[in-house]
């Protein structure tokens, strides 16, 4: 692709944008509206831009540095606040998506990809829950066409741009080193996808520059995060007695990639695999930069298991691969479908806590962790005790969010070993702490009090905690410390 650079055409950027803010200005009025607690999840990232660091237990550092922004221009910690750089991150990618596909197959094209990515269901999704992937898109996309720019000869500055922006997408998400890999395979396959050496050296090593304050963190923390990535991997530790077939597993990670990037575009996307980009030269470059994702997690799904957005990283460079090429009947089913998803979707949270058929909640997942917050805090109060306990990532993750200004001290049960989740590795119960504490568990009583009964017992009717019972304690402070 090394051809002299020409300009993007003119005339896409003002309806694109207008496109975009429309539907990001009604996905944030929604938001505002919107009656979803925190998820696990979103409360930890919250937490984490509590305590701003260079690294974190199980991602990288971004996702708490942007809400830490938030909240702090906002002068907020609400629900509201915490969300709102997704929507806004998504409309950002999408315009950078629409710069890229504009430099391609021009104005028509850009403003179909901008339209399109913004109404994928997994943004959708995206932009009402804060997640890794909402932060990484849009240094990713930047990455992509920086990337694209230079191998179209637009000089040194992308080489700067691709490389900069790519460590900071791996700093929002390690996902961000598909698109490494991706470059490596293009160069490999296409003589057109080979950068000067001077700009592949000047990209790589600013990426590793960008990165390096994370690389030194996990040095310094016993490789938290690799350890971590392993552990969802899972058969990578023991293949042996882990690894298997799992066929079902395949099969249904698959079937999940029909819902997050909507079943026309991903039909679409494996038809166009299959005929090798259509014969379009910068197409098949694209599909490169989509398949690598798709091709590893559907190799963990069949080895032990993978969650639908695993492989989210595909569909930057995948909506910009189909969405030009789609015929117009075709575009329009896709976006029907999506349209649909799009508009549906901020309206179901703000409807969150009414009733769907048989009684519960529409999104009963997301709604009465407060309130059980709020029943453990109370009966923190009840007993005179200062202090909470408890082994239970949810319980935790909400109870640093929903009781932050309780005054109550929060901890995690010591761990005996490998720390099992963040609030285990940088919140334990302290050692030689005296007196008693109040143990929150979805379990029984710990062995220094084995038979004692519980002071309370929490059990919802409704919500995410409904058909589970969380037993409220007191122990010793030194219950885990004394070995018993």
């Amino acid at each position: 692709m090394q051809t002299a650079a020409t300009p993007e055409p003119r005339g896409w950027l003002i309806p694109a944008a207008a496109a975009v803010l429309a539907v990001t200005a009604a996905r944030v009025a929604l938001l505002w509206f919107n009656r979803m607690d925190l998820f696990v999840d979103e409360a930890q990232y919250w937490l984490w831009g509590r305590e701003l660091a260079l690294g974190y237990y199980s991602k990288p550092p971004m996702v708490g540095w942007v809400i830490r922004t938030a909240t702090e221009l906002a002068g907020s910690d609400a629900p509201f606040w915490v969300r709102l750089p997704a929507p806004l991150f998504h409309g950002v990618t999408a315009l950078i998506l629409g710069w890229i596909a504009a430099g391609l197959w021009g104005a028509r094209a850009a403003l179909w990809v901008a339209l399109g990515y913004v109404t994928l269901p997994m943004v959708t999704v995206g932009s009402i829950l804060i997640s890794t992937d909402t932060i990484m898109f849009p240094f990713l996309a930047l990455a992509l066409g920086g990337w694209l720019r230079l191998l179209r000869g637009g000089g040194r500055v992308w080489a700067v741009v691709a490389g900069v922006a790519l460590g900071l997408a791996f700093l929002s998400k390690y996902a961000a080193i598909y698109y490494l890999i991706s470059a490596i395979l293009a160069a490999l396959i296409f003589r057109r996808a080979r950068p000067t050496l001077r700009d592949g050296l000047t990209a790589l090593g600013l990426f590793a520059l960008t990165i390096a304050p994370n690389v030194v963190w996990n040095l310094v923390n016993g490789l938290t995060t690799v350890q971590h990535t392993l552990d969802n991997a899972d058969w990578v530790r023991d293949p042996g007695s882990r690894a298997g077939l799992n066929l079902a597993g395949l099969a249904e990670f698959l079937a999940s990639q029909f819902a997050v990037f909507g079943p026309v575009l991903f039909g679409a996307l494996v038809w166009l695999v299959l005929r090798r980009g259509a014969g379009d030269g910068a197409r098949r470059l694209l599909l490169v930069f989509a398949l690598p994702p798709l091709v590893i997690v559907s190799g963990q799904a069949l080895l032990s298991g993978a969650y639908a957005n695993w492989a989210a990283a595909a569909y930057l460079a995948g909506t910009l691969a189909v969405l030009p090429w789609l015929s117009p009947r075709w575009r329009a089913a896709s976006f029907a479908v999506n349209g649909t998803v799009a508009l549906a979707l901020p309206v179901l949270g703000v409807l969150a806590e009414q009733a769907a058929p048989g009684g519960k909640p529409l999104l009963e997942r997301y709604l009465g962790l407060d309130e059980m917050s709020a029943e453990i805090v109370s009966g923190a109060r009840e007993a005179g005790l200062g202090v909470v306990v408890s082994e239970n990532r949810s319980l935790l993750a909400d109870l640093f969010y929903s009781a932050r200004d309780s005054g109550l001290a929060l901890h995690a049960v010591p761990p005996s070993g490998r720390a099992p989740h963040h609030y285990a590795l940088r919140h334990p119960l302290p050692e030689g702490l005296a007196g008693e504490v109040l143990f929150a568990t979805g379990g029984g009583a710990p062995a220094c009090i084995m038979g004692a009964e519980p002071i309370r017992v929490i059990a919802p009717e409704m919500g995410a905690w409904r058909g589970k019972r969380v037993s409220l304690f007191v122990v010793p402070a030194d219950c885990w410390s004394s070995g018993e």
